[in-house]
């Protein structure tokens, strides 16, 4: 096992044992569904370090390219936007003291949905851009991102996440690095659960 597939493997472990991935327990979503898996990525941001640790084990799993080219780092607010902003400054310690220091852009959540402000657009234009998110699950997040990253004329090297559900359809334009990933199984119609009609207690936290 090379170091690459070390550090894929003691992240899922770790992210079960933060509980930020609960695995083979019953939750009810709260949505009309239960299932066997919860994901609390909150749980990632309750102590910085938990966050610094985590962002350097993604930057030793992406390849050396993308870490050498990345001029910016941008993600989503809230989680994305602090995984961000955590690789930006530890891929200046990567790198040389000669090497233009990375910038950070956060992408602002509005009732219109996901948007730049002028400023970052401004600073995206002709970039090499790296987009980081904590979580991956259906990709849909990513790939509006990914799209304003492109509308404001930066060129999106890798997308990066900690955790990604593999429930994404298809993988766009640009490579996407997961430290972790687990494919959770079925959820059900919380009518219809077998956990229920097996009296499987739900899980508490």
């Amino acid at each position: 096992m090379n170091r690459r597939e070390e550090s894929r493997e003691r992240a899922l472990k770790d992210l079960q044992q933060l509980e930020v991935v609960m695995i083979d327990g019953h939750f009810d979503y709260g949505n009309g569904y239960h299932g066997r898996v919860y994901l609390n990525p909150h749980q990632l941001f309750r102590h910085p370090s938990t966050i610094w640790r985590f962002a350097q084990d993604l930057i030793d799993i992406l390849p050396s390219d993308v870490v050498q080219a990345a001029e910016i780092v941008a993600g989503p607010a809230t989680g994305g936007a602090l995984l961000a902003h955590t690789i930006a400054g530890l891929l200046d310690s990567r790198r040389s003291l000669t090497h233009p220091p990375c910038s950070f852009a956060p992408i602002h959540y509005d009732a219109a949905g996901y948007a730049l402000r002028p400023f970052y657009a401004r600073e995206l234009k002709g970039k090499r851009v790296l987009l980081a998110d904590d979580v991956r699950n259906t990709g849909q997040t990513m790939s509006r991102c990914a799209a304003l990253v492109k509308e404001a004329g930066g060129l999106l090297l890798a997308t990066v996440e900690i955790y990604d559900r593999l429930e994404a359809n298809g993988g766009g334009d640009a490579p996407n690095f997961a430290l972790a990933d687990f494919k959770a199984p079925e959820n059900f119609k919380a009518l219809e659960c077998p956990l229920c009609a097996a009296k499987v207690p739900i899980t508490r936290f």
